[in-house]
């Protein structure tokens, strides 16, 4: 959807450059732009006709403000009744409650909901400081038990043991006593993917909700499932009194007509949504950001939240500090910076972030050279001894032979990153007096870390 929206609206803009008002022809264009790009992506047609009408309603009439133009003033609109379409703002998890506070994570099967529950005890215990327990309910996939034990493990939560041959309620009473008597913060309850006609397995999930009284009942669904999803959302609205959703694979969705028809149809707020496959790839769902993203607009906040969440600035100042006592930048530091890169989602992560017309510059193909080169170039620097790295000085031909070998590529491949960390290196010396961290400073404003920007 983000990119045929955004694609479209552009080319609307420029036609309607030199237009001094809104008026109902120029309204009529933009809309019809609008109902062919939300309809192609899969967005459910009640839900194109509410949110054309309210569109149209707001900017009939309205004068260009300041230096606006018309096009860009009905692109404001559509981004605010996106932004309120998708629901106002950030809608956290409630955890307001008697520990543990019960989450249970409901939803198709296929929509990444072991992933997810992995992938929300990490931000729990990242961002509130929680302690948390997951627990498998579903006993019909054989793999799925084993499945959230290896990723719960990888988030740094704690996994209850289940067996398929228990009954999911026996098994969701037992971790709930189990969480009760280890003071556990929360419990999170992954069920088995069910298909919207199975009543027997919705049947399960009411009495299962009916034992456990959570605070949350996350609806998880995949965001590029387009029409799917709008018909298994009323299924488990009938069902479940769903308090949230959480919406999926929005790194790889070119529709993303769930984001819109889920929320309208089920009346939850959208308060997650996974952008990776990592671990820590789920963000809190931000409207106004999304809305952002889906018009071309980018999303710069989350781009400057990436750098401040990747750049270790505890190393940033070591290597400071190291510079400026006058010991030089050496292999070790340059990998070190490599990888601060890589910690930030890669280059191409931060290219989805930017403005489309900006990221658009850089074409996928340069991104994709990039990160081959990245990559090269820690396993070159990662083929030397740590002598060598600490002294690049003592690296003659036969040297740069053996580690060429060793990193699979050609010397002149070795020769190169040598030059680039020479450039690098050079430009350390020049930074001796401070310049570093007042280079970071700058980096992002970085007002929200600790001694930064204050």
């Amino acid at each position: 959807m983000a990119s045929t929206l955004s694609d479209r609206l552009s080319r609307l803009v420029k036609q309607m450059r030199g237009q001094a008002r809104i008026t109902e022809n120029n309204v009529q264009d933009m809309l019809r732009e609008v109902r062919m790009a939300l309809l192609e992506a899969d967005v459910a047609l009640p839900v194109v006709r509410d949110f054309i009408a309210r569109v149209k309603e707001r900017a009939l009439g309205q004068e260009v403000v300041g230096s606006l133009s018309p096009g860009q003033a009905l692109v404001g609109v559509v981004h605010k009744e996106l932004a309120a379409t998708m629901g106002e703002g950030v809608s956290d998890l409630n955890l307001a409650a008697q520990p543990p506070a019960v989450i249970l994570m409901a939803g198709l099967q296929g929509a990444g909901k072991t992933t997810t529950t992995a992938k929300l005890a990490r931000h729990l215990i990242q961002s509130r400081k929680k302690k948390v327990l997951t627990v498998s309910a579903d006993v019909y996939r054989p793999a799925a038990i084993e499945q959230l034990k290896t990723v719960t493990k990888a988030a740094g939560a704690e996994w209850f043991p289940s067996q398929p041959s228990d009954k999911p309620l026996d098994i969701a009473r037992a971790a709930l006593d189990h969480a009760r008597r280890h003071y556990f913060d929360v419990l999170i309850v992954d069920t088995a993917g069910r298909l919207a006609i199975d009543e027997a397995l919705m049947a399960e999930i009411r009495e299962l909700h009916a034992t456990l009284k959570p605070v949350e009942t996350l609806f998880v669904v995949d965001a590029m499932q387009g029409q799917d999803a709008i018909n298994t959302a009323k299924a488990f609205k009938d069902a479940l009194p769903l308090t949230g959703i959480v919406l999926t694979k929005l790194d790889g969705d070119s529709r993303g007509g769930a984001a819109l028809s889920v929320r309208t149809v089920t009346g939850a707020p959208i308060k997650f949504a996974g952008v990776s496959e990592k671990i820590d790839g789920l963000e809190v769902f931000d409207a106004q950001r999304h809305a952002g993203r889906v018009l071309g607009m980018g999303d710069i906040v989350a781009l400057v939240e990436e750098v401040q969440k990747g750049v270790d600035m505890a190393a940033a100042q070591k290597l400071a500090d190291k510079v400026k006592s006058g010991d030089g930048f050496d292999l070790n530091d340059f990998l070190s910076q490599i990888s601060q890169m890589k910690k930030m989602g890669g280059l191409s992560g931060l290219m989805d972030k930017l403005p489309s017309h900006l990221a658009a510059k850089a074409g996928q193909a340069d991104m994709d050279r990039a990160e081959r080169e990245v990559r090269r170039m820690e396993g070159i620097i990662n083929a030397m001894t740590p002598l060598e790295r600490r002294k690049p000085e003592l690296l003659k031909a036969s040297r740069k032979r053996r580690i060429a070998a060793g990193a699979g590529v050609q010397v002149q491949e070795v020769n190169r990153l040598l030059n680039q960390f020479e450039q690098m290196q050079g430009m350390m010396k020049k930074m001796k007096g401070g310049g570093l961290m007042k280079m970071m400073k700058r980096m992002g404003g970085m007002k929200g870390l600790p001694g930064m920007g204050r």
